[in-house]
């Protein structure tokens, strides 16, 4: 019976194995969540001062000096929880810009906001051009 202390000390060792197991940590998940900013809100930026007959844009009285690119898309909200996209089309006079109503519908009062999107990084540059060759030629 030489065969029972050694089944013995396997199973004790795989039993300690798997209880140390239990409490490692991923080190690399917490590291990535370090690095990663929380999200910023969305930032109030103005209100919807007055809308056109036809409702295609709107002009947005900005409650700050201006600095939203062209382009960029902002959301209205209204007292009664309705919504809108709004496309800023960068023209712009004193403390009102235009934005033209992308969906929803757009009330005069309601609040404007823009949330900040970074930019994705620039992909790397390739130092030596690719050089075609096409086809050979028969």
């Amino acid at each position: 019976m030489k065969l029972r202390p050694v089944i013995w000390l396997a199973a004790s060792a795989l039993a300690v194995l798997t209880a140390c197991a239990a409490f490692k940590t991923d080190s690399h998940k917490t590291d990535k969540t370090k690095d990663k900013p929380p999200p910023e809100p969305p930032k109030l930026v103005g209100r919807i001062a007055s809308i056109p007959a036809d409702k295609r844009f709107v002009l947005i009285q900005s409650y700050d000096e201006w600095r939203i690119e062209t382009g960029t898309i902002l959301t209205s909200r209204g007292a009664d929880e309705r919504t809108a996209n709004l496309r800023v089309t960068g023209e712009k006079l004193g403390q009102f810009a235009a934005a033209d109503v992308q969906s929803g519908l757009a009330q005069v009062g309601d609040a404007v906001y823009s949330r900040h999107v970074p930019k994705p990084p620039d992909p790397p540059t390739v130092s030596e051009p690719i050089e075609n060759k096409g086809l050979p030629e028969k």
